[in-house]
């Protein structure tokens, strides 16, 4: 089957007419091609921040729950994403089986001794994290470091993480680094790492260093806002007030980012999965305009993971839409197709 759409194309709202030539995208027509929808067609949406294949910290990568957590992603329209840290090296199927999602994934988390899920990610000396951070580069492209964990624990200080970032960079890789302090994430800004996740805390005189450097923020803004509403019914402490006065001030913190230029990706790191369209919600209720708000989930994050949008030789990805997302978020709710590696995964007739 040679799939056709055509629609109003975003970023720029354009009409395109496209035809998948296997896994490309072509404007030129293709004898047999079947027109399975139109509308308004985004380039695949994105998850930059998700954790598939186990539910329970320190559980064991599971192949079944990976499979299903992936198709919960591609049913939401979400045809790429990124799994900075998983439970376990992914199987060969992982990122290239027709039915799931392409993937970017960093491996085991990075973390140091006394830190992080037990059973979960690999710890290292302060000494031993370049090389280590650079091993996992070279085979996966990424590396996450955890610079820092509970309320109360040392941060990988920042000429540790600097290290790092030089190690990983001469093997080709980015880092990515887990920080919800603000010691943590002044370390990472300085290191000049490629990604800070999450980035509760993070003082917004960064924000400007970062966008001159590239640093992306991966805020998972949803995932911390279900983490404060959870943690309201705790008993009175230092953690409670980390995790309730952080994610207060993460909203403005986001929006403060966008305006920077800071190039901000959205993921949704807590279950369930598939559910990319709340963090796009959150994005927007922080202050981000829809239209950024959506490219943090669609073409700006494909840009930032190396795929080029609705054009001719494209990978064959799209979602499409019966209106405009950007005028009105809930469509996102309501694909009318799926495109994934050019082939409909989900048509709604």
């Amino acid at each position: 089957m040679v799939v056709r759409i055509r629609g109003r194309a975003l970023p720029h709202g354009e009409h395109v007419d496209l035809y998948a030539d296997g896994d490309r995208w072509t404007t030129d027509p293709v004898r047999g091609a079947e027109l399975v929808a139109e509308g308004w067609l985004l380039p695949g949406l994105v998850d930059a921040h998700t954790h598939p294949g186990a539910e329970t910290p320190g559980d064991p990568l599971d192949e079944e729950l990976l499979r299903d957590h992936l198709r919960q992603h591609v049913d939401a329209g979400v045809t790429a994403i990124r799994s900075p840290g998983l439970a376990g090296e992914p199987p060969a199927w992982f990122g290239v089986d027709p039915e799931v999602p392409r993937a970017w994934h960093a491996g085991p988390w990075l973390a140091q001794h006394g830190q992080f899920f037990d059973g979960w990610g690999r710890r290292a000396t302060h000494d031993e994290l370049p090389a280590v951070a650079a091993a996992q580069a070279a085979r996966t492209g990424w590396a996450k470091i955890v610079a820092d964990w509970r309320a109360d624990d040392d941060v990988v200080p920042a000429d540790v993480l600097t290290a790092v970032v030089a190690a990983v960079h001469a093997v080709g890789g980015r880092v990515a680094v887990h920080s919800q302090h603000a010691a943590g994430s002044a370390a990472a800004v300085a290191a000049g790492v490629d990604s800070v996740e999450h980035g509760m805390w993070l003082d917004t005189g960064s924000l400007a260093r970062m966008a001159e450097q590239g640093t992306a923020l991966t805020p998972t803004l949803w995932g911390l806002q279900t983490a404060s509403r959870l943690a309201r019914d705790k008993p009175e402490g230092p953690r409670k007030r980390w995790i309730i006065d952080g994610v207060h001030a993460h909203a403005p913190l986001v929006a403060a980012a966008a305006e920077a230029g800071v190039r901000v990706l959205a993921g949704t790191d807590s279950l369930p999965h598939g559910r990319i369209i709340d963090e796009v919600r959150a994005l927007a209720a922080a202050g981000m305009r829809p239209h950024d708000a959506l490219a943090a989930a669609s073409w700006d994050a494909r840009a930032y993971l190396g795929l080029p949008g609705l054009e001719p030789g494209a990978p064959a990805d799209a979602v499409v839409y019966a209106e405009d997302p950007r005028s009105d978020l809930d469509q996102l709710a309501h694909p009318v197709a799926v495109i994934l590696r050019g082939r409909p995964v989900r048509v709604r007739r």
